[in-house]
């Protein structure tokens, strides 16, 4: 796999890097796209996003998602669709992953900038990032895949 760079406009949060392509403004609060690498083995820890649907478009590497209970891997070309409201997770396997991640509506991209500006660790500064995740209508419910 080649390297992968995002390039202008994107930042980084604790290894994975982000790049907005279509932000809430730009959609009058429809939708937002972000371009994100995460690093092999990595992704969040369990959580719930309430007021948004959340689709992810896989461009390279393989993604292993966790879904209420169900464990499934999707590479490159495949979609998933994680519903609001629904418990999930997902973490890259053996190399990095590139994907468009697409939430409905808008909105939640702040909180990966806001994210990045702090450069927020998990667990140590978990109080913050809960603050930040409230403001988005993002609870965690537990670990990350692999712990």
């Amino acid at each position: 796999m080649k390297d992968m760079v995002l390039g202008p406009g994107s930042f980084d949060w604790n290894g994975t890097t982000y790049r907005p392509l279509l932000s809430t403004a730009e959609t009058g609060g429809s939708l937002s796209i972000t371009d994100s690498i995460t690093p092999a083995w990595s992704g969040p820890p369990r959580h719930i996003h309430h007021d948004a649907d959340e689709i992810f478009y896989l461009i390279e590497g393989d993604v292993e998602f966790w879904l209420e209970g169900e464990t499934f891997t999707r590479g490159p070309g495949s979609a998933v669709f994680i519903p609001r409201g629904r418990e999930h997770t997902y973490r890259a396997t053996a190399l990095a992953s590139r994907h468009l991640v697409i939430l409905t509506p808008g909105g939640f991209e702040g909180f990966f900038a806001e994210m990045a500006e702090g450069q927020f660790r998990i667990p140590e500064d978990m109080g913050e990032i809960e603050q930040s995740a409230a403001r988005h209508h993002l609870t965690f419910t537990g670990p990350p895949l692999g712990v």
